[in-house]
């Protein structure tokens, strides 16, 4: 008695759970596709039939309706209890996968959907031979036409639950096939196109065929007037399946579709996070990984390009994308700007090194930011020092003269930024060399020149300057009218390491700007 009640507490409490579950689904649409195939099946033996040869419900044997009713009963039992045992790992697996994975479960998940249509398959099967059997003793023609209508109910049952069980069991397919299309089985759209052909077009012309041979062999017994309702009977079976398996069809497969137009128009949109669920064994789930592969890679790419223009700056970077890279270079005319910080080996020696860092930091994104608004970029940071490029490697109108503007108003951004940090900024302007110098496996973008060298000397006597401040008068003749009133021409010095004299540039007004 206390094992009945703790069996009987057990299948209450199997049942109260399977009902939070997608089961109650998957029995319910496994009724209704059992319930589509008998209808045809019974439409075929009353209609499919000449008047003479079909079957009539007052004519049917107490022995068939016995038997009818004991195996409908005895199916759905058999029925329900091998769903369950099949759904059961799979339904436990998917509502606890946060803890060890189980493969068995993942696997019978990804198979559970043609399990199922198996057992519709047996349950007709069973069926369709018990009932030939019997209808055998009675004729041998009445228990072919009932092996024919058995066939045609279990290819309309089991076709029909196929496709409404995977797609109730989307969401666990997604989980065991964890984006991985070849992990299942299942058959692709042409033999499902196929297959749908063959049972709405294929099948009824074959019987159609079959039923004017048979009268023409005088098999069954009827005229051509009698043929008219069957071939009705068929045709319009055809068009009525038809219509039911193309909506089931094109909704398999337009589902998917209509989720990668979905996810294709965000990434058009630039949103390269997006991606689509796989939850199809076929052609298109593999085309769901292939998008997801595709978006990752361009997701990838974007980092790289990111990553790499963050290093090289944005201009190179797209250059180098757009026509590669390449050893060597090519003649510009180019502005170059060189910017230092004064006594930074005191300042390392003083300061703790975290706070040096910042401190480098936040003149690096000075120096960055105002060399970008003016066209420019920073093509490399050298310890406390650098060096900006105007002119390279993209072509710029007036580069000496947004040089020099750069400088002015680098100098007024960083004492207001950094306070009594002291600086040095100097700028040259004239013909150089800009290109990738290294080698193969490892290069950088730069500019090498005699406007580089002097930048750099007027950086070092810019410190003793006080505007701190110098540029040369070559980059003054180069900039344009409007940013050469801002500078003054002064005396020649021989730059170190140069062996000609250099005219100095001052700017104009800083002096009172600047304390």
């Amino acid at each position: 008695m206390v094992e009945r009640r703790s069996r009987l507490s057990k299948a209450q409490h199997t049942a109260r759970w399977l009902a939070h579950t997608p089961w109650p689904i998957l029995a319910l649409d496994m009724l209704r596709s059992n319930l589509v195939g008998a209808l045809f099946t019974f439409a075929f033996l009353r209609f499919g039939m000449p008047e003479s040869d079909s079957f009539r419900f007052n004519e049917i044997t107490a022995l068939n309706q016995a038997i009818f009713a004991t195996y409908l009963v005895v199916a759905m039992v058999v029925g329900a209890v091998l769903s369950i045992q099949l759904s059961l790992p799979v339904l436990i697996w998917h509502r606890r996968r946060s803890r060890l994975d189980n493969q068995g479960a993942r696997k019978r998940a990804l198979q559970l959907p043609m399990l199922l249509s198996a057992v519709n398959a047996g349950m007709w099967v069973v069926g369709g031979v018990l009932f030939t059997c019997v209808n055998l003793t009675v004729s041998g023609r009445d228990a072919f036409i009932v092996a024919m209508a058995s066939c045609i109910g279990a290819l309309v049952t089991c076709v029909l639950s196929f496709l409404q069980f995977e797609k109730v069991l989307r969401p666990i397919t997604v989980a065991a096939m964890a984006n991985n299309p070849n992990n299942a089985i299942a058959p692709g759209v042409t033999t499902r196109i196929t297959v749908f052909w063959v049972i709405s077009v294929v099948a009824p012309m074959l019987v159609i065929v079959g039923l004017i041979t048979m009268q023409r062999l005088h098999y069954i017994q009827t005229d051509a007037d009698g043929l008219m309702r069957p071939i009705l009977w068929m045709a319009l079976s055809a068009l009525a399946f038809s219509l039911l398996a193309i909506v089931r069809v094109v909704t398999a497969i337009n589902d998917p579709i209509k989720q990668l137009r979905r996810a294709q128009a965000k990434v058009s949109e630039g949103d390269l996070n997006a991606s689509v669920k796989i939850y199809d064994a076929t052609d298109i789930g593999e085309l769901q990984a292939g998008f997801n592969d595709m978006v990752a890679d361009l997701r990838e790419r974007q980092q790289l390009r990111n990553l790499f223009g963050r290093y090289v700056g944005e201009d190179v970077a797209r250059r180098a994308i757009e026509i590669g890279t390449e050893l060597g270079g090519e003649e510009r005319y180019v502005g170059v700007l060189f910017v230092d910080i004064v006594g930074s080996t005191r300042l390392a020696v003083n300061r703790p090194p975290r706070e040096v860092v910042d401190l480098l930091n936040e003149f690096f994104r000075v120096v960055v930011a105002v060399v970008g608004r003016h066209g420019g970029f920073v093509n490399k940071f050298q310890g406390d020092a650098a060096l900006a490029i105007f002119g390279a490697p993209l072509d710029l109108d007036d580069f000496a003269g947004r040089a020099l503007a750069s400088a002015r108003e680098l100098r007024q951004e960083l004492y207001e930024t950094l306070g009594d940090t002291d600086i040095g900024i100097g700028v040259s302007a004239g013909k150089a060399i800009a290109g990738h110098i290294g080698a193969e496996a490892r290069l950088e973008y730069t500019v090498i020149g005699d406007p580089v060298n002097e930048a750099a000397r007027l950086t070092e006597l810019a410190k003793d300057e006080p505007t701190r401040v110098l540029g040369s008068a070559r980059a003054v003749f180069l900039a344009s009218q409007e940013e050469a009133t801002h500078w003054s021409i002064g005396e020649g010095v021989e730059l170190r390491g140069r062996g000609i004299e250099t005219l100095l540039a001052r700017p104009l007004g800083l002096e009172t700007q600047i304390p």
